[in-house]
């Protein structure tokens, strides 16, 4: 098998450092692929255009798995893309290279390589060949993989061999490859240096045994030590279900949204698995807080917790000019949650999820499952680890079903355009106002309900109850409405009003309770800010 990248000129590369020689060689595989490859790589899910034109794709390091000389190969390689006015980001990138493409990976196709060792040949992306997929996971678990491609396990138990692989062909910032239905190899598409969440997380919980999270068996990285190389892709168990939280809150949402009949049996429809959800997201909590230290946010803590929120508001402002008019109130908001937890026992820390929502759980024959530690995608690397209150999570979560709520009412309405009013004179009424109220108000009492079941199934588990701690869910929510507000301007602005009438909600639901005599901060057996 052949592991390594084409050599290049011996006397050139002697005086290199290590780095420096990796990022020659892998620059002798990128060269020949450019012209093909940069207009295929602006198109993809999950490269970011945030940084504006690219100015240089810069080579890493790469690898090259190859059965011979004549058979298709495997190019793995890391490169940077940078720019004139910002950061530079990371990429992996995994192509297949065939001297003739089957029709079976023509839809993969993206162009032919000039110049270099495979001058002419086929390139393609790789997670749509099971060929060079088995080649990948097969190689490295035998140990036959690329100098610059590594193999860590979780337990001594040996990568099944010979499981024929198939991608999945899903939307995200990731690539998945699943084998024989019983693992999945999780492509990092944006790795960095350094220990990544995922894998300190799932090593963690597959040792301690949770039910509530798929098992690790390895990962796959670059050399070094666990501060210097970089992890490339994870392999753990493929859980069939199913599907996603998301997916099945929305389906059930249309389904009450749109249904004409009264009563708590066509709202409550989803209530018992978001009852169950609750219970699973508790359970993760606390296996999280077993296998790493747990203790309670200091003083300080707290408060710079909240000067972290208030500067990514200051922050949004820029980009949402629609802030701008609730940052006062947002921030007495931040406030409010400073002193009651300064005023009281405090706030627990610890190892949390850190972009829950419901796209992050799947619904399995044993249960829901906890999946993609990968941590919150606007923090660095180095900081997704830190001790959080894992009320933040549950944040996450409730902000998450009023998204589901309002993505189906997007749905119905792209269905089902309202009808014409009816009528004359001031008092014509129309027809299709009156079904896009009962729609609205339809879609809210889901929202409501099935909120108010996560946060009772994450306390009945023996979790901290989000009911008890209104103030503190209040900061949070808020936070992560901001937070969405800014995605939203930026990448989808006709969904902008969904986060900015969450905040208005919130902050109306604060004044409403700071307003009420002897109500100040005390705590509530319902779940704030929702009413019926």
């Amino acid at each position: 098998m052949t592991v390594d990248a084409p050599a290049g000129p011996a006397p050139a590369c002697a005086c290199l450092t290590a780095g420096q020689a990796q990022a020659a060689q892998a620059d002798q595989l990128l060269s020949p692929l450019l012209p093909a490859l940069l207009p295929w790589l602006v198109t993809q899910r999950w490269f970011t255009h945030e940084h504006g034109c690219m100015s240089e794709l810069a080579p890493v390091i790469g690898s090259v798995l190859q059965a011979d000389q004549d058979a298709p190969a495997l190019v793995d390689l890391l490169v940077d893309a940078r720019y004139p006015s910002a950061a530079p980001r990371r990429y992996q990138l995994l192509f297949g290279l065939r001297r003739s493409l089957p029709a079976e990976l023509a839809r993969a196709a993206i162009g032919r390589a000039v110049g270099g060792r495979w001058d002419g040949w086929w390139l393609y992306e790789a997670t749509a060949d099971p060929e060079l997929m088995s080649l990948l996971l097969d190689g490295t678990a035998a140990g036959h993989g690329a100098d610059s491609l590594r193999l860590s396990t979780v337990t001594a138990e040996p990568i099944p061999a010979g499981l024929v692989p198939r991608v999945l062909a899903v939307e995200q910032s990731n690539s998945a490859v699943v084998f024989g239905n019983r693992l999945m190899l999780k492509i990092f598409r944006q790795p960095e240096p350094g220990p990544h969440p995922e894998t300190e997380v799932l090593t963690a919980l597959t040792r301690l045994g949770s039910t509530r999270t798929p098992h690790l068996a390895g990962w796959l990285h670059t050399p070094g030590s666990a501060q210097d190389s970089t992890v490339l892709a994870i392999i753990e168990d493929f859980l069939p279900s199913d599907g996603d939280g998301w997916e099945l809150a929305v389906r059930q949402a249309v389904d009450c949204i749109s249904d004409d009949r009264r009563g708590p049996a066509v709202i409550d429809g989803f209530t018992e698995d978001t009852h169950d959800l609750g219970q699973a997201v508790a359970q993760v909590h606390q296996a999280l807080a077993q296998a790493f230290p747990a203790s309670r946010l200091k003083a300080q803590q707290i408060i710079d917790l909240a000067a972290d929120m208030d500067r990514r508001l200051k922050d949004s402002v820029a980009a949402v000019p629609e802030l701008e008019a609730y940052c006062s109130r947002i921030s007495a908001v931040y406030d409010d949650f400073v002193k009651v937890a300064l005023q009281g026992s405090g706030l627990d820390g610890q190892r949390v999820h850190g972009d829950l929502h419901l796209g992050q759980v799947l619904r399995t024959r044993d249960g829901w499952k906890v999946i993609d530690f990968e941590g919150e995608p606007a923090r660095p690397l180095s900081e997704r680890g830190l001790p959080q209150s894992p009320l933040r999570d549950v944040a996450g979560m409730l902000r998450s079903f009023d998204y589901a709520a309002q993505h189906a009412l997007t749905e119905l309405r792209a269905e089902s355009p309202a009808a014409e009013t009816t009528g004359t004179g001031a008092g014509a009424v129309g027809a299709g106002t009156v079904e896009r109220l009962r729609q609205e108000r339809r879609a809210l009492a889901w929202s409501v309900r099935n909120r108010r079941s996560f946060c009772a199934g994450y306390a009945e588990a023996g979790a901290t109850d989000p009911r008890l701690h209104p103030i503190a869910m209040r900061a949070f929510e808020t936070d992560k409405a901001v937070y969405e507000a800014l995605y939203e301007a930026t990448h989808r602005p006709e969904w902008l009003p969904v986060p900015m009438t969450a905040i208005r909600r919130l902050l109306g639901n604060r004044e409403a309770t700071t307003a009420a005599p002897g109500r100040g901060q005390q705590p509530t057996s319902r779940v704030r800010p929702e009413k019926d």
